[in-house]
This record gives structure tokens, C-alpha cells and sequence, in this order.
């Protein structure tokens, strides 16, 4: 995300909390887009090199596994799990993305959905989770996770890392421990927590956990 899609961004993000619409940005950011992939600062057009390299490593999902995308954003995530045979349901708050998807995989085996994920339902053997939460308005950021450890048996959640120590920044915020051992509430078990400076983005501060019901 580059300084002025940031900048945009946290513009948006701000004017609708103002107005008391806190995540009505994301609809308007993507609607503003017009269909520029350039002005989406999350729109790298691929699947993010974090997940695949998770799912190369776990042998996830396995062919037919029911998994869900959280804020799927304009598909490429998800499109790259149903190519390893999985049964993807794919949801974002923004129904302009969801079009957006649908006109980019006409012919896609995704099943994209409008959804919030503070009220999102299902029952899933996987959730994939990679960089919504971070997005989150801060006030929402439990209610998000405790969501988001609702959704499946397994989750996969990548975000920017920060300690407890440091500010919590400014969008996109990074999370804590701390934050993410709020899915333990679920009956979740870590399985593998990664700590780990991005070597596609050297200076960002990455996390990568696993989760699984207990």
C-alpha cells in the first residue's frame, strides 16, 4: 500500500466514522475505484505470497475442504484455493467488489457473497483471514476476531504484527498477540504462531497463525 493509496484510504476511513457509518468506506473506496485496480492499495492482482506459501507448506486445503475467505476483496486469494480443489465461499462487506469478482472470474467455481463479517454465518472446515482485520475500525477489532473464530475448525490469519508496547499506529493497524488470542474464546488451539519481516515489503512486521478447534 503505497503512501497515496494509503492516504486515500485513511481519508475515507475517516469522513464515514465521522459520519457513524465506520465501515462504509470500504464500499466507497471501491466504488470510487471505478473498475482502476491501481487506486485499490490492497489490489496486488495475485494471491497474497504469504498464503500460498502456508498452503504449500500445511498441504491446505486439501481438494473438496469447505473454505472461507474473509473480506475477500477482489478474488485472488480465493480463486487460488479453488484451484487447489476446495470449496470456496468468498465474502466482502463491499457489493461492488463482490461484482467486481464475479466480472473477473466469470466462469469461477467461488462462491462470492455480500457480507458483513460482524454478522457473517457458517460452518467451515477452513477460514482464511489475510489482512481484513487490520482494516477494522479499532473499537470492532474483537468483535472481527471473535467473528472471524466463529466461521470454521481451522483458521489461517495473516496481519501486520506489532508488541503491546508499540502505538497501535494508523491504518492499517497492526494487531497483537495479545489480540489475536481473543480467538481462543472459541475453542481455538495455536498451532503455529510466525513472527517475520516481509520480504516482499522489507520494514513491515508480518504474522501468520494457526488455529484449529481444540
Amino acid at each position: 500500500m503505497n503512501d497515496e493509496k494509503r492516504d486515500v484510504a485513511r481519508e475515507l476511513a475517516r469522513r464515514h466514522s465521522e459520519a457513524g457509518d465506520p465501515l462504509g468506506w470500504f464500499e466507497a473506496l471501491y466504488k470510487q475505484a471505478n473498475r482502476d485496480f491501481n487506486t485499490i492499495p490492497w489490489a496486488d492482482r495475485a494471491v497474497n505470497p504469504h498464503l500460498a506459501a502456508w498452503c504449500e507448506r500445511e498441504a491446505l486445503p486439501r481438494p473438496g475442504m469447505r473454505v472461507v475467505v474473509v473480506g475477500c476483496g477482489l478474488g485472488d486469494d480465493a480463486e487460488y484455493l479453488a484451484g487447489l480443489g476446495a470449496d470456496v465461499t468468498a465474502f466482502d462487506l463491499s457489493e461492488t467488489a463482490i461484482r467486481w469478482c464475479r466480472e473477473r472470474f466469470p466462469d469461477s467455481r467461488v462462491s462470492y457473497q455480500v457480507g458483513n463479517l460482524l454478522e457473517f454465518r457458517g460452518a467451515f472446515d477452513l477460514a482464511v483471514e489475510s489482512y481484513t482485520l487490520q482494516a477494522m475500525p479499532l473499537d470492532l477489532r474483537s468483535r472481527a476476531i471473535d467473528a472471524v473464530g466463529k466461521l470454521a475448525r481451522e483458521i489461517v490469519v495473516i496481519c501486520r504484527g506489532r508488541d503491546e508496547s508499540d502505538p497501535p499506529g494508523t491504518l492499517p493497524y497492526p494487531l497483537t498477540r495479545a489480540d489475536l488470542d481473543g480467538l481462543r474464546k472459541n475453542g481455538l488451539e495455536l498451532l503455529k504462531f510466525e513472527d517475520f519481516d516481509d520480504p516482499y515489503d522489507p520494514g513491515k512486521r508480518r504474522f501468520r497463525s494457526h488455529w484449529r478447534i481444540k
